[in-house]
């Protein structure tokens, strides 16, 4: 579902990807980690056709990047760091206006905003809302149109417990329905749970890569210092 050989991304004299190789499979949920500064947004933007490649080759859903971006977004969903929402808008509103690009049903925006917890407070504008009902809002858009790709850049930023476990259920639903995702994240414990591979990033290049199901809360601290080091001598 995503290949990426060689990837270069250069900002001026910063080379921040240096000739990364990244792929993923069809239905698989890989949980990027990594410190900052590693390059796991820069990769991701590039993946949500955000971002030009300075070099390599990128490929998603069979889409070659960046010449068929405007056809790949259709089948995306992406959530960034920033919500992107319209403040003076309801969430129904912000969810009506991002679903007629796709002729969504109404019904289809009332169960989203049901699987967010925001049914209740769909009427209400949305620069009213907290952060974490915001982000909310931007994964439930990002679902809205039923992509085969989720990228999620740090989801769970400005959730509070609630609304974090709401988002894992969400996830754990989208990765049973055979959905691919890509979820960068600082919080490794969650992050293994929700995914089926953990790969750590590491100074612009996969540092390690294992199957989630091989790590344990104690093993997967073990891993990611030893991968970091490693990615730091390299």
């Amino acid at each position: 579902m995503i290949q990426v050989k060689k990837l270069v991304k250069r900002f001026g004299p910063l080379t921040v990807l240096r000739e990364l190789d990244f792929k993923v499979s069809p239905g698989e949920f890989v949980a990027l980690l990594g410190p900052n500064g590693a390059g796991k947004t820069t990769l991701l933007r590039i993946l949500a056709t955000l971002s030009r490649p300075t070099s390599g080759l990128v490929r998603v859903a069979s889409f070659q990047l960046p010449q068929a971006g405007p056809e790949l977004r259709a089948h995306l969903g992406v959530v960034s760091h920033q919500p992107l929402l319209y403040g003076d808008l309801t969430a129904e509103e912000n969810l009506i206006f991002f679903g007629k690009l796709f002729s969504i049903r109404r019904k289809r925006i009332q169960e989203v905003l049901e699987l967010v917890g925001l049914a209740e407070r769909s009427q209400d504008l949305v620069r009213i809302y907290s952060r974490g009902m915001q982000q909310r809002l931007a994964i439930g858009r990002a679902i809205l149109h039923n992509p085969r790709i989720l990228l999620l850049d740090e989801p769970h930023t400005g959730l509070d417990q609630e609304a974090g476990e709401i988002l894992d259920r969400v996830l754990k639903d989208v990765a049973l329905e055979g959905r691919t995702v890509v979820m960068t994240s600082h919080d490794l414990v969650r992050a293994a749970n929700l995914a089926s591979r953990v790969d750590l990033l590491s100074r612009g290049k996969i540092a390690a890569s294992t199957p989630a199901r091989d790590l344990s809360s104690s093993d997967l601290v073990d891993f990611y210092r030893t991968a970091l080091r490693g990615g730091e001598r390299a």
